[in-house]
């Protein structure tokens, strides 16, 4: 599959690793794509076949297109793609507007239903946005299982992201789909218990589980 993921970050780097492993056809989009010192940096990811483009070279290149980037960022950077270029593309949303006073950017609703308002021809499935980047590709790397969710309204565009999260090692088992884009809400809120959590045990390695109550 072709897969366009926009930004160069620690999460859009072990996402594109991970798809390239499965055999997927990556490039990354970053706003500075000829920059030397930034192709040194992705050099591993280069050499595994990856390729580096701008945003709209990305967006072009997709199948599905993943928004990796700052959740402060990501519409503006949307909209400077375009609705024309993204409709009909599944759009893979990761991203939370996660500000340097611990709030969110968006505190009443989701970015993914911000995003999925300003492009209604492209169905937003929000997941990933839960667990770290090394988690998101190794989910096996955890002590036990853990639980990933999908929000989303449309339901092909689901099944397109299920099989994305099986190529990175998430059993079906795992996967949660929580119903519309306005579940997004939930996802991206719990980066305020993440960050709790992490600061308590020292690690941002985790997962978390959702456990159903014992039979009668």
């Amino acid at each position: 599959m072709r897969i366009g993921l926009l930004g160069t970050g620690h999460v859009a780097r072990a996402l594109a690793a991970g798809w390239a492993r499965a055999g997927h056809d990556i490039v990354l989009g970053s706003r500075r794509p000829q920059d030397t010192d930034l192709l040194t940096e992705l050099k591993e990811l280069l050499d595994a076949g990856v390729r580096v483009g701008s945003p709209s070279a990305a967006a072009a290149h997709a199948e599905v297109l993943v928004n990796a980037t700052p959740g402060t960022a990501s519409v503006p950077l949307l909209e400077s793609i375009g609705a024309p270029a993204l409709a009909g593309k599944v759009l893979l949303d990761i991203a939370v507007g996660y500000q340097e006073d611990d709030t969110l950017s968006h505190p009443e609703v989701s970015l993914g239903e911000e995003i999925q308002r300003a492009f209604p021809r492209t169905p937003v499935v929000k997941t990933l946005c839960t667990v770290d980047s090394v988690v998101m590709v190794a989910p096996g790397s955890l002590e036990g299982p853990s639980t990933v969710f999908l929000s989303g309204d449309d339901a092909d565009a689901k099944r397109t992201v299920s099989g994305l999260l099986a190529d990175l090692g998430w059993p079906q088992g795992s996967v949660l789909d929580l119903g519309g884009i306005v579940t997004a809400r939930g996802q991206e809120h719990f980066a305020l218990l993440f960050i709790g959590i992490a600061r308590a045990t020292g690690s941002f390695g985790f997962g978390i589980r959702v456990v159903p109550p014992a039979a009668p």
